[in-house]
C-alpha cells in the first residue's frame, strides 16, 4: 500500500491549497527565509544545489491559535530552525518527501508519514524538490492546556509526540480528514471563518491530534476520572444558560466547572441524564423558540434567529427543533 501511495504521489499533480490566502510568492531565497520566519521562527535556509532557483509559495489562514499553511519552495532546500519553542508544527507532504531530524530521531517524511518535531529539540530538515507541504501550526501553550483538560491535572513535562505520524492508521486518517475538510471549506469560502465555527474547529484539531498521535501523555488520557459533585455540573449548566449564543465547547464547560472533560461528561450523565453538548443544544433550542414566539413583526427570518443561537445548518436545525417541540420553526412563528 505504501509503495502504491508513493507511486501515485510522484505522478499526480498537486493542487495549490489556500490559494486565495496567499502570504507571499518569491523566487528570492532571502525573501523566502524572511517571510517564513515572520510567521514561524528564525531559521537558516539554503538550497542544496549551487545556483538553484527557488519558486516559493506560502499560503496561510489563521484560526486563532491554529494556523493552516501551504508551503512549497519549488526546489530542494535545507531548513535549520533549531528549536521551535513556542509551537508544534505538523508537516504533511502532499507530494515527494523530506528528511526530518529532531534531537536524536530521524525519519523520511512522505505522503504516508507526517512529521511532528518536538519544540524543545533541535530541528534540521531537507525538503526534496517537488515536496509541497500542508502544515498545521498549533500554539504550544494552547495544546498543553487542552491536554490538561483531557487528563484533569496540570502537566509538568512538555508534550513530546513521536516524530513520525503514520497517516495510514484509522485515527490519523480521521484527523487528516478533519484538516482536509477545513482546508476545502476555506477554499470554497464556507463558514469556517465564522467565530463560532472557527473555535470549534480549533478545538477539534488539537483534541484530535492528542488522541490520534502517540505522545508521552497518551496513556493518561481517559484512564482516571475524579469524582464530580452536582455543584460542578450546576456551574457548567449556568455557563450554558448565561451565554448559550457563544461558541461554547465541552472544554469551556469543563473549565467553568473546574473538572476534566471526562468527569464533566460522566457528571452530566449522572445528574442531568444527557451529555453537556445535548444540554447546551436544548438551551439554545429553547431560546430560539422563545424568540420565534415573541417575533410578531417577522423582521427577523428563522435562519437569522437560528444562526444567532449557534445553529449554522438550517436543515439539521429544523429537524432537531421538530424532534424537541413537535412542530417546525415555521409553525411556531405563525402562532
Amino acid at each position: 500500500m505504501r509503495a502504491e501511495q508513493m507511486e501515485h504521489s510522484l505522478m499526480a499533480p498537486v493542487t495549490e491549497l489556500l490559494r486565495e490566502h496567499n502570504l507571499f510568492r518569491t523566487t528570492y531565497l532571502d525573501e523566502a527565509r524572511s517571510e517564513v520566519a515572520r510567521v514561524f521562527c528564525p531559521h537558516a535556509l539554503t538550497t542544496t544545489q549551487k545556483d538553484e532557483k527557488l519558486n516559493t509559495v506560502h499560503n496561510r489562514i489563521t484560526l486563532g491559535d491554529v494556523t493552516l499553511n501551504y508551503l512549497d519552495y519549488g526546489a530542494e532546500v535545507r531548513i535549520t530552525p533549531g528549536e521551535l519553542n513556542s509551537f508544534y508544527l505538523i508537516q504533511i507532504p502532499l507530494k515527494g518527501s523530506a528528511e526530518i531530524s529532531c534531537g536524536k530521531d530521524s525519519i523520511l517524511s512522505d505522503i504516508a508519514t507526517a512529521s511532528i518535531p518536538n519544540p524543545l529539540e533541535k530541528l534540521d530538515m531537507v525538503w526534496h524538490a517537488g515536496n509541497p507541504q500542508l502544515m498545521v501550526y498549533i500554539n504550544r501553550a494552547t495544546l498543553e492546556k487542552r491536554l490538561e483538560d483531557l487528563i484533569g491535572r496540570e502537566i509538568h513535562v512538555p508534550v513530546k509526540f513521536d516524530l513520525g505520524m503514520d497517516l495510514t492508521t484509522q485515527k490519523a486518517k480521521s484527523w487528516r480528514n478533519l484538516i482536509d475538510t477545513l482546508v476545502s471549506d476555506v477554499d470554497h469560502e464556507g463558514l469556517t471563518m465564522h467565530a463560532g465555527i472557527r473555535n470549534q474547529f480549533q478545538d477539534l484539531i488539537i483534541t484530535g491530534l492528542l488522541l490520534s498521535q502517540k505522545h508521552n501523555y497518551s496513556e493518561s488520557i481517559g484512564t482516571s476520572i475524579e469524582p464530580i459533585t452536582s455543584r460542578s455540573v450546576r456551574l457548567a449548566m449556568a455557563a450554558c444558560e448565561a451565554n448559550p449564543q457563544d461558541p461554547l465547547t465541552v472544554t469551556d464547560m469543563a473549565r467553568y466547572a473546574g473538572v476534566s472533560i471526562r468527569s464533566l461528561q460522566d457528571g452530566f450523565k449522572k445528574y442531568v441524564g444527557m451529555s453537556p453538548t445535548d444540554y447546551l443544544r436544548n438551551v439554545r433550542l429553547n431560546r430560539v423558540r422563545e424568540e420565534l414566539l415573541a417575533e410578531r413583526s417577522f423582521d427577523s427570518s428563522i435562519a437569522d434567529i437560528a444562526f444567532t443561537w449557534g445553529f449554522t445548518h438550517l436543515g439539521r436545525f429544523a429537524k432537531i427543533y421538530h424532534e424537541r417541540f413537535g412542530e417546525l420553526p415555521s409553525e411556531t412563528i405563525r402562532k
